[in-house]
C-alpha cells in the first residue's frame, strides 16, 4: 500500500485526535469507502492476531475448520500430536483450494489431482509424478500460518513478527483471571452475514448504550445504565461491566463456584480483542462474535457461545443450554436490526457522525486503535 495516507484515514486520524470528553462518533467514509476497506485488511487484518474459534472445537485429532483471512484460504486442524496448527489451505500443485468447512479428516487430499497430505501439511502422495526429473515430496509442505491457542481461543495471524498472545494480552488475563475461561465448554457454533460494515457491528458490542432500547424486548431491562462502568481502553483491547440482576440465574455465578467473590458474581465483562473478537463473558456463560469484512457493506460472523463447568455439569445442564442458546438467538435478531439500520443510515448524505456518550468510551478506543496503523 502506497505510503500516502488516505482520505477516510486522514478523517479518522482528526477524529481522534479530539480528547473523549470532546469526541465524536467515526466518520462515515470509515464505514462506506473501499478505500478504507483495503486500509484494514492490508494494516489491521494481515497484521494483527485473529481469532479463528475455541480450541474445544477441534477435540479430536483431524479435526479442522477453514475460514478466509485478509483474502487468504487458512485451515486449522489438530494434527497428530495433537497440537492445533494453521496454514494454508492451497495445494502446492495447481494451487486449488483443499478442505471446505468443517470436519475430520485422517489426511488432506486434493480434489483435483488427489496430491496427498499429512495433517502437519507435508506431502505424502502425488500421483503421476514419477517422470518429472526435478519434483521430490520433500520440496512440498503447506506454509505454516501463525497460530497460538489463549485462554480456549485459537488466535492465527498472517504476520509472522505478530507479539506473542499471550504477553499482548496478558492485562486480559490479570482482568478476568478468576472467570477461568478457557474451562468454558462451547456448545455451539455458527456462521453467519449481516448486511452492516463490520465496525458497526463491532461498535455496537462494545457499548452498552443501547442495551435499554434496541433490547427492550430481552435484556435491556437486565442491566441499568447508571451501573455500567467503562473505563479507558488498553493497547490491544477493550473492555466495560455490566451488573446482572440477581434472579437472572444464568448470568451469576452458579452456587458450586467459590471463587468468584462479591459483585464479582453477578458481573458480566464484555471484550473487545482487536480487530474483531468480541467476548461477552459472565459467570455462567459466554458468547462470541469473530468478525471478518465481507466488503463494505457485509459482515462474516463466527457466531458461538456456551457455559461455565459450574452449570455444564449441573443435573440441569442441557435446560441450561437451550435457554442460553434461544435468549442469544433473540439478541442477534434485535443487534442485526439495530446495525443493518446504523449502515443504512450511514449512506445517506445527511449522515453525520454526533458526540459521543461517556458509555461508548470503548467505540473511541476502538477508533485510535483503528487509526494507529496508519
Amino acid at each position: 500500500m502506497p505510503n500516502t495516507i488516505s482520505n477516510p484515514v486522514q478523517e479518522l486520524l482528526e477524529n481522534v485526535s479530539t480528547p473523549f470528553t470532546q469526541a465524536r462518533a467515526m466518520p462515515k467514509s470509515v464505514y462506506t469507502t473501499k478505500e478504507f476497506l483495503n486500509y484494514e485488511l492490508e494494516n489491521i487484518f494481515k497484521k494483527d492476531w485473529f481469532c479463528a474459534g475455541r480450541s474445544d472445537a477441534l477435540k479430536n485429532i483431524g479435526d479442522y475448520l477453514t475460514l478466509e483471512l485478509a483474502g487468504q484460504p487458512i485451515m486449522v486442524i489438530r494434527d497428530n500430536d495433537s497440537k492445533i496448527r494453521a496454514q494454508s489451505n492451497v495445494c502446492r500443485h495447481r494451487m486449488s483450494t483443499l478442505l471446505e468447512g468443517s470436519g475430520n479428516t485422517r489426511s488432506i487430499v486434493c480434489q483435483y489431482h488427489a496430491w496427498t497430505y499429512g495433517l502437519n501439511g507435508a506431502l505424502r502422495g502425488a500421483p503421476a509424478m514419477t517422470l518429472n526429473d526435478k519434483f521430490k515430496k520433500k520440496d512440498y509442505c503447506l506454509p505454516q500460518i501463525k497460530c497460538e491457542e489463549w485462554l480456549g481461543w485459537i488466535m492465527i495471524s498472517l504476520n509472522q513478527n505478530a507479539k506473542p498472545i499471550v504477553n499482548s494480552l496478558s492485562e486480559v488475563t490479570d482482568l478476568i483471571g478468576d472467570f477461568r475461561m478457557e474451562t468454558y465448554t462451547q456448545t455451539f457454533s455458527e456462521t453467519h452475514v449481516w448486511d452492516t460494515n463490520w465496525k458497526v457491528l463491532a461498535e455496537n458490542f462494545m457499548e452498552s448504550y443501547h442495551l435499554p432500547v434496541c433490547h427492550s424486548g430481552t435484556i435491556g431491562g437486565l442491566s441499568k445504565l447508571e451501573e455500567m462502568d467503562c473505563p479507558p481502553g488498553k493497547e490491544a483491547f477493550n473492555y466495560h461491566f455490566i451488573l446482572k440482576e440477581p434472579h437472572f440465574k444464568l448470568a451469576n455465578a452458579h452456587p458450586n463456584n467459590t471463587i468468584l467473590k462479591g459483585d464479582w458474581r453477578r458481573t458480566t465483562v464484555l471484550l473487545a480483542i482487536y480487530p474483531s473478537l468480541l467476548i461477552t463473558l459472565t459467570p455462567g456463560y459466554f458468547w462470541y462474535l469473530s468478525l471478518h469484512p465481507k466488503g463494505v457493506g457485509q459482515v462474516h460472523i463466527n457466531f458461538g457461545g456456551g457455559m461455565s463447568p459450574e452449570f455444564v455439569s449441573d443435573p440441569d445442564a442441557q435446560d441450561h443450554f437451550k435457554a442460553v442458546k434461544t435468549l442469544l438467538d433473540d439478541v442477534n435478531i434485535e443487534d442485526r436490526g439495530c446495525t443493518e439500520k446504523v449502515f443504512k443510515g450511514l449512506l445517506s448524505d445527511h449522515a453525520t457522525p454526533g458526540h459521543l456518550s461517556h458509555l461508548e468510551r470503548p467505540n473511541y478506543d476502538f477508533a485510535k486503535y483503528l487509526a494507529s496503523h496508519a
